[in-house]
């Protein structure tokens, strides 16, 4: 869990309900301990510029390029685009997902809105997603696959190989399908380091 800041609590308390070891990401030498990532919501500048401050954004690059499980919501959403289209001057991202995205495509805080969207890969129940200022993907390249998306069409939900990236707050609604599924990423790279190591002669 990347814990510079953003709702980092709830996400905690969702990832424990569903059984996993919690560790807050704050320096390298910890984000070197865990196995998957979860970028919450929050300010996508502010994550940035901690990330370096802290010597994270690197790592982190790494880490993605390497095969490490990510779930963005949100902000981490905004994190691990390629390409953002109305950054800050100077505003970076860890990228990896192949997507470009809007920020705060929903306007300001009080017109924050729930909905239900489907999301047929996540089974036949709706999802129940709340937006709070949230991103929106404005094109998907040819890496990454749309998950859902609004009725206006408005992708906000993306997944490319070991990474998801979704616009809005499952942590909020009580939907626990995204961090079970970045959770099962998880578990299959698990099992593949271990099918990698040499068996003790």
């Amino acid at each position: 869990m990347l814990a510079l800041q953003g709702d980092v609590r709830e996400h905690a308390a969702l990832l424990a309900q569903l059984g996993a070891d919690v560790v807050a990401v704050r320096r390298p030498e910890e984000l070197a301990t865990v196995s998957g990532l979860v970028i919450p919501g929050g300010e996508s500048t502010v994550i940035d510029k901690l990330s370096r401050t802290f010597g994270l954004q690197q790592p982190i690059r790494h880490e993605i390029r390497a095969g490490m499980p990510v779930l963005g919501t949100c902000a981490g959403l905004i994190m691990l685009a390629d390409t953002v289209l109305d950054a800050i001057d100077g505003q970076q991202t860890f990228g990896g997902l192949d997507v470009v995205v809007r920020r705060n495509a929903f306007g300001r805080q009080t017109e924050s809105f729930e909905a239900e969207l489907d999301m047929p890969a996540l089974g036949a129940e709706p999802v129940r997603a709340a937006f709070i200022r949230g991103p929106v993907v404005e094109s998907v390249g040819a890496a990454a696959t749309p998950l859902g998306a609004l009725e206006d069409g408005r992708i906000v939900a993306v997944e490319q190989g070991h990474l998801i990236g979704i616009s809005f707050h499952p942590e909020i609604s009580g939907e626990t399908r995204f961090h079970r599924r970045f959770l099962d990423h998880v578990e299959a790279r698990l099992s593949e380091r271990t099918l990698l190591v040499p068996a003790a002669r």
